[in-house]
């Protein structure tokens, strides 16, 4: 599954997971908080895992790690929601990793904002 199908596999998993979490888990999840955006969806070739990538922009350290722990919790139910929405013989089973690619590139900003200082 190289090339173009699974681009766009990939990118119809990330838009479709991305407006599940923002309407039907939070509405089961009310005390899912922060600002929550799948950054990538990676699907394996065969169709039957995913490695979802998401990064969660919360108040403290303490509402991240809530969020992470109730999105793990939840992923059969994404994965459901998913089944009903796309047109997939198997719907994959969904990883969901913490992506801290922002909070990295933030971390380089600020290190290379030090450095023009000096």
């Amino acid at each position: 599954m190289k090339g173009q199908r699974s681009q766009r596999v990939n990118s119809e998993m990330q838009k479709e997971l991305s407006a599940l979490i923002q309407g039907p888990l939070k509405n089961k999840e009310p005390e899912l908080h922060g600002l929550i955006s799948v950054t990538e969806a990676d699907v394996a070739p065969d169709l039957k895992t995913a490695k979802i990538y998401v990064s969660v922009l919360a108040k403290n350290e303490e509402d991240k790690k809530q969020a992470f722990l109730i999105l793990r919790e939840n992923a059969g139910f994404l994965r459901h929601e998913l089944a009903l929405i796309m047109r997939m013989r198997t719907v994959p089973e969904l990883t969901i990793i913490e992506d801290d690619s922002m909070a990295y590139g933030a971390r380089m900003d600020k290190l290379l904002d030090e450095l023009n200082e000096k």
